[in-house]
């Protein structure tokens, strides 16, 4: 073992090898005895593509370049594909494609030449026309999914309902062939699930200023037979309770999740001939969150079996996926290396899928075969990049906060199979925010985390008070406190480890992105904490975020973060790291996509006009073609090797594979 000064360690893992690692598989769905699922391309400018495993289990690429399956409703998107096996002509693929927004229906094997057909028209009012969250019907001829609608050319001038749209194209070219399948408004909607005898369809929605992870009602709807919903009613949840996900079980009765007790736990409820629900029963009631933020629409949580049997996704910090049997509340867990699973299964027959990755893993596809209790990994499997000796190794911590409070925490220390640092020496660490802020910091492999551990630099990611996968009452520890009780938690966790000789005081970094960008920009404004620090496409003005300058989902959003703007101006003022750059004494440096509406270029502006000329080293990067949230390879490369040169520059590292910054002052 070679000794050498921590950050100056060389390492395998370089930015295009984690850039080329980015992002996982998503939306799994079965198709007849197929499964197929989207994943990412960041060699191809970051598109979504859309994957198919036959049954024989090659895996191909079932739509070439350009086509991009992925939707913008509510811009953070939803499901944007279905599928109906057809026995007699293969599967018929609905999808979203992501530059026009417009659903397409594809027939993949009905012959050479077979090209994606439009479904539905584009607008050219404010921003179009989008969908999510499609179930095909063939019986019906129709996908009912999500319609989002903009009236107008401001963010918020957009309406949503569920909506059936015909599979013969004659939409394509007439909004008046979508048919909305309610009268009942909410601001936002789930797409609707059909009973299993096709008499009573169930989705949610919730209004303003609420978001999901606040309260949610769960609506119930008879079906005519011409396919109109009937007397559509609330049955369940209301302001103070989130139900993220209802649907049906084999035999018609309704199950759903819900955080009435505090804890995402899964319910049942039986609907009577007159629509009415009975009192829901807890199928298997724990303090664990069987539940999640539903920040994409078509999340979920469970999936029914016809067994009787409900795959389900649950755990505290962690995640595991689960068979549930609900007359008897046992509850089997698959066996293997995966610490988290997404909000997403795909049942077929006794078989559920789902993605899930572990801290040595990245995502993949693993299915679990409910009469064996066998687990196994079916598609997008994971493959070491380099040695896993590179590998960080974390340590699940729990820290002492203000008040004596808990705070969750992921510790990577620096790891290199053949350096080693200095006696004496402690390392430099970077603070990780994820964003949300009603989010988590998965316990997974993370390659960009793996580029810095490897090179002996340190990092921690904070899952502060406002995270999600500890109960409501964790989460709710941020209202009114947004960039209170966040700087406070991370802050907490850095002092902890410099305290207790795991990190160099002197040499402390915090780095976040999106509601962690603003965590990041409020440390440097409110601690003397750090050294130096990394805000990536975050917001900075509050005050700004909450009169315009964001999507609709968000606009209300500081309301319970901060408090309604016109009640409490003083409190947007004081906390917004754009008001107070006077207070920044650290270098920094600031990452921006340009075509971000989530968080837009103009708050980052704003920020570096008024940081100029006071003498604080900061470096500015602008992605042009990027969002929120970089995918393309470019970008990704560029952005982590910005990062490492800020940690060279301001910790003194000896290194020579990071490239050189403008600063400015």
């Amino acid at each position: 073992m070679e000794t050498a000064a921590h950050g100056s360690w060389p390492s395998p893992v370089d930015a295009a090898l984690a850039a080329a690692h980015d992002g996982r598989p998503e939306y799994p769905g079965a198709v007849g005895d197929e499964l197929w699922w989207t994943a990412p391309r960041p060699a191809e400018g970051g598109r979504r593509a859309l994957v198919r495993r036959r049954a024989d289990g090659t895996e191909e690429t079932a739509l070439p370049a350009p086509w991009n399956v992925r939707s913008r409703v509510v811009e953070y998107g939803g499901r944007p594909w279905a599928a109906a096996d057809r026995p007699e002509g293969g599967p018929l693929v609905v999808f979203c494609h992501f530059p026009d927004q417009r659903l397409y229906a594809y027939e993949p094997d009905a012959g050479p030449g077979a090209e994606p057909r439009p479904l539905t028209p584009v607008s050219a009012v404010g921003g179009g026309l989008r969908w999510a969250d499609p179930v095909v019907h063939p019986d019906r001829g129709e996908v009912w999914c999500v319609l989002e609608e903009f009236t107008g050319p401001a963010p918020t001038d957009v309406r949503r309902v569920p909506a059936a749209v015909p599979l013969d194209g004659s939409a394509a070219g007439d909004r008046t062939a979508v048919r909305e399948l309610t009268a009942e408004r909410h601001r936002f909607v789930t797409g609707p699930r059909l009973s299993p005898d096709g008499t009573r369809a169930v989705w949610i929605g919730w209004d303003h200023p609420r978001m999901p992870w606040d309260g949610t009602e769960v609506l119930l709807a008879e079906v005519a037979s011409d396919g109109t919903f009937r007397d559509a009613r609330t049955v369940a949840g209301g302001p103070a309770e989130s139900i993220p996900q209802a649907d049906w079980d084999a035999a018609g009765r309704l199950l759903l999740v819900s955080d009435r007790t505090g804890w995402w736990n899964l319910y049942r409820a039986a609907v009577g001939a007159d629509g009415a629900l009975s009192e829901p029963v807890a199928l298997c009631p724990r303090p664990e969150e069987f539940g999640g933020p539903l920040w994409k629409i078509g999340h979920g949580w469970f999936a029914p079996l016809d067994s009787g049997l409900v795959a389900v996704v649950h755990g505290v910090g962690t995640t595991a996926l689960g068979v549930l049997d609900p007359e008897r509340g046992d509850l089997v867990d698959a066996v293997g290396p995966w610490t988290e699973w997404a909000p997403a299964l795909a049942v077929h027959g006794t078989r559920v899928t789902g993605v899930a990755a572990g801290p040595y893993g990245s995502h993949e596809l693993v299915e679990l075969d409910t009469r064996t209790g066998r687990a196994r990994v079916v598609g997008a499997a994971h493959t070491d990049a380099v040695d896993p000796a590179y590998y960080p190794e974390p340590r699940l911590r729990t820290f002492t906060g203000p008040g004596g409070r808990e705070v969750h925490a992921q510790v990577y220390p620096p790891r290199h199979p053949a350096f080693t640092g200095p006696a004496g020496e402690l390392p430099p660490y970077v603070i990780r925010v994820h964003g949300g802020p009603t989010g988590h910091a998965p316990l997974v492999l993370d390659l960009e985390i793996a580029y810095f551990t490897s090179r002996g630099i340190g990092v921690a990611e904070v899952n502060y008070g406002g995270s999600t996968g500890y109960g409501r009452e964790y989460r709710e520890r941020l209202r009114e406190r947004w960039g209170v009780v966040d700087v406070e938690d991370c802050a907490a966790v850095a002092t902890a480890l410099a305290a207790e000789g795991t990190a160099d005081p002197a040499r402390l970094a915090v780095r976040g992105g999106s509601a962690g960008g603003w965590t990041a920009a409020a440390s440097l404004v409110g601690t003397d904490v750090y050294a130096c620090g990394t805000i990536v496409y975050p917001v900075l003005d509050p005050r700004g975020w909450a009169t315009g300058e964001t999507h609709d989902f968000e606009s209300r959003y500081l309301d319970g973060l901060i408090g309604p703007v016109d009640r409490f101006p003083d409190r947007y003022k004081e906390r917004a790291p754009v008001e107070h750059v006077d207070r920044i004494t650290a270098p920094f440096l600031l990452l921006q996509g340009l075509d971000d509406v989530i968080c837009p270029p103009a708050q980052a502006e704003r920020l570096l006009a008024r940081a100029a000329g006071r003498g604080v080293p900061h470096a500015y990067l602008a992605f042009e073609g990027e969002g929120h949230g970089f995918r393309g390879a470019d970008a990704l490369t560029r952005a982590l090797e910005a990062e490492l040169s800020l940690y060279v520059k301001v910790f003194g590292l000896d290194r020579t594979d990071a490239p050189d910054l403008e600063y400015r002052t």
